[in-house]
Order: structure tokens, then C-alpha cells, then sequence
């Protein structure tokens, strides 16, 4: 089923006999964050990321260990302003920016006081089109509007002003698709970084084209 082929499904009913689209079931609840960070990383992929009106399948996630051993993750640094996110309740958004111009949007995950997130790196957009196009009018493609952790949080207007926002409620949400689809996963290095790169936790939707290039 392709991007926006959820518009075949009947869901939500309005004023007569006229049935609405669901493009997307529940918001995923805070047990689903306070797990292994591997674990919510796999289990990330094939859910809906909503911001709003936009709103993305996850395709490709990337995750970040708690712990010290990781040192490509922030909290390897230790308790920080910047990290205190990080080591807080699961099911929060960590928002940072990189390279001084792109922002990118974690998950926060394992039990409060255990740092661990995941990085969202690519999404195929299921609503809100329009809008992400017009957020990211150099993205000639469907397929680039969000492929890359710059690009999404661009196409769904996340900010640093949602760094800690409880994504568990409010209109920055993590929920269920209207229909799970099969899929099988690919594991491969993390991309972009210069410690631990070898790491294989970097985890894709094989055969999507929607992933980062």
C-alpha cells in the first residue's frame, strides 16, 4: 500500500451516512517507551509520528544507549541542561540541533533515570501533504520530503520548542497505524557519526523508498 492509501480505509464518522478516513489508531502509551532503547527502536518502525495536520509513517530510527559504553550518544556526556531530557520519564521528545541549522527529534526510552533514546530519521508522509510540501518546497520528490532526520522535523514543523514535550498526549504524537503492515527489518551501522559507527543501530523498513539515501 502506498503513501496516502490509508484515504481507502473507512474509520471515523461525521453528520449522515458519510464515513471520514483513520489514517491512524491510538497514541502509544508511555509503557511502549519504558523498554530496552533497541527494542522501542524496532517497534518504532511502522508507526505514525503526528505533528499536528502532518502526520508520518516511521521508516528508519536510529538507537542511542544509555550507560556511558555508547559514546556516540549525548548522554554519554553525562547529566546536562542539554540532557537532562535524555535521563528523564520515557515517552519524551528530545529535540537538538546539528550543524547549527538542522533540528532532529528522539524518543526518549527506558525507565526514568536510565538514559536511552532513538532517533527518528525518515518518515513516508500519510497526511498533511500539502502542508510538508509547502514547508519543504525543494523536496521535488514525495519520496524527499522527509528522508532524513533534517528533513522531517522540517516537513512537520518540530522545533527545539518541543524538546521535552510529552509525546504520549498533545498534538506531537507517536500513535498506531489504522492497518499493521507486514514488514521485515534491516539492521546496519548508525550514519553520521564517529564513535562506535561500526554499531548496528541503525534500523530500516527493507525495501522502503522513503528511507535516508
Amino acid at each position: 500500500m502506498e503513501s496516502g492509501d490509508w484515504r481507502q480505509k473507512s474509520g471515523e464518522k461525521t453528520s449522515g451516512n458519510v464515513s471520514m478516513p483513520k489514517p491512524f489508531g491510538p497514541i502509544l502509551k508511555r509503557a511502549f517507551y519504558e523498554r530496552p532503547t533497541v527494542e522501542v527502536a524496532r517497534d518504532l518502525l511502522g508507526k505514525i509520528l503526528v505533528h499536528g495536520a502532518a502526520a508520518g509513517r516511521i521508516v528508519e530510527t536510529e538507537a542511542y544507549l544509555g550507560g556511558g559504553a555508547d559514546l556516540a550518544a549525548h548522554s554519554a556526556r553525562g547529566l546536562t541542561d542539554r540532557t537532562r531530557v535524555i535521563f528523564g520519564p520515557a515517552g519524551h521528545a528530545y529535540v537538538y540541533l546539528v550543524y547549527g541549522m538542522y533540528e532532529c527529534l528522539n524518543l526518549v526510552t527506558e525507565p526514568d533515570g536510565a538514559p536511552g533514546c532513538v532517533l527518528i530519521r525518515a518518515l513516508e508522509p500519510v497526511a498533511g501533504i500539502g502542508l510538508m510540501r509547502r514547508r519543504r518546497p525543494s523536496a521535488r520528490r514525495l519520496e524527499d520530503l522527509a528522508s532524513g532526520p533534517g528533513k522531517l522535523t522540517l516537513a512537520l514543523a518540530i522545533t527545539r520548542a518541543r524538546n521535552g514535550a510529552d509525546v504520549t498526549r498533545g498534538s506531537l504524537a507517536v500513535r498506531s497505524p489504522a492497518e499493521e503492515r507486514a514488514f521485515e527489518i534491516d539492521a546496519t551501522p548508525r550514519v553520521g557519526i564517529r564513535q562506535c559507527a561500526d554499531w548496528p543501530l541503525r534500523f530500516v523498513i527493507r525495501g522502503n523508498r522513503f528511507v535516508s539515501r
